[in-house]
């Protein structure tokens, strides 16, 4: 018997109800045999939350005090995180235990900061200095790609490092230093230049 006659000797809902059968199963071949969809894989550069210009910016720690100051002149939070980058930051890292020790200044050629303003990452080249007080002279730290913590008043960088500080100059590569208790230490390929102090 060919399905012509069956469909012939078969009422209408017969009729109706085959083709409903083969119209679903060809459906199911359809999902089953056809490609996936492509995933956009191009999303587009992050979008701005908001983006100022010429902008002073101050965080505090946890006690209320003065963490850092970036002055700066534009800047972008970037939604999703909330991190902010900064172009061409002037920074400002005071000590967070003695007031009367006067604040590292300097600049850097990019800035980022995380949400809490926990982390702040000085890139490109970066320069800072410190006056003279009291006893100790004037320091100043030529390097680049610094990672900071300035609510505990830490940074580091793994990049070639140079410190002065007087008539004394020390070069090496990677670099940690504690702000509050003076402490600066290069890693690996030192090279020391004291000069005796003038009387």
């Amino acid at each position: 018997m060919s399905v012509l006659n069956l469909l012939k000797d078969r009422g209408a809902t017969g009729t109706a109800g085959i083709l409903a059968v083969v119209l679903g199963a060809s459906v199911l071949l359809y999902y089953w045999a056809a490609p996936e969809k492509k995933v956009q894989d191009f999303v587009g550069p992050p979008r701005s939350g908001y983006v100022l210009t010429n902008f002073d910016l101050d965080s505090y720690n946890e006690e209320g005090k003065p963490a850092f100051k970036l002055i700066a002149p534009h800047l972008e939070r970037r939604e999703g995180d909330d991190s902010l980058y900064i172009n061409a930051p002037d920074f400002v890292l005071p000590s967070t235990k003695e007031a009367d020790i006067p604040p590292w200044k300097g600049h850097s050629q990019y800035g980022w900061v995380n949400k809490d303003g926990s982390l702040l990452k000085l890139q490109g080249k970066v320069h800072m200095e410190r006056p003279a007080f009291g006893t100790t002279q004037a320091a100043s730290i030529d390097t680049s790609e610094v990672t900071a913590w300035p609510k505990e008043n830490r940074l580091e960088t793994a990049e070639a490092a140079r410190i002065v500080q007087g008539s004394s100059t020390m070069d090496g590569v990677g670099m940690r230093a504690n702000l509050d208790t003076k402490h600066l230490e290069l890693l690996d390929a030192v090279h020391s230049t004291y000069l005796p102090r003038k009387r």
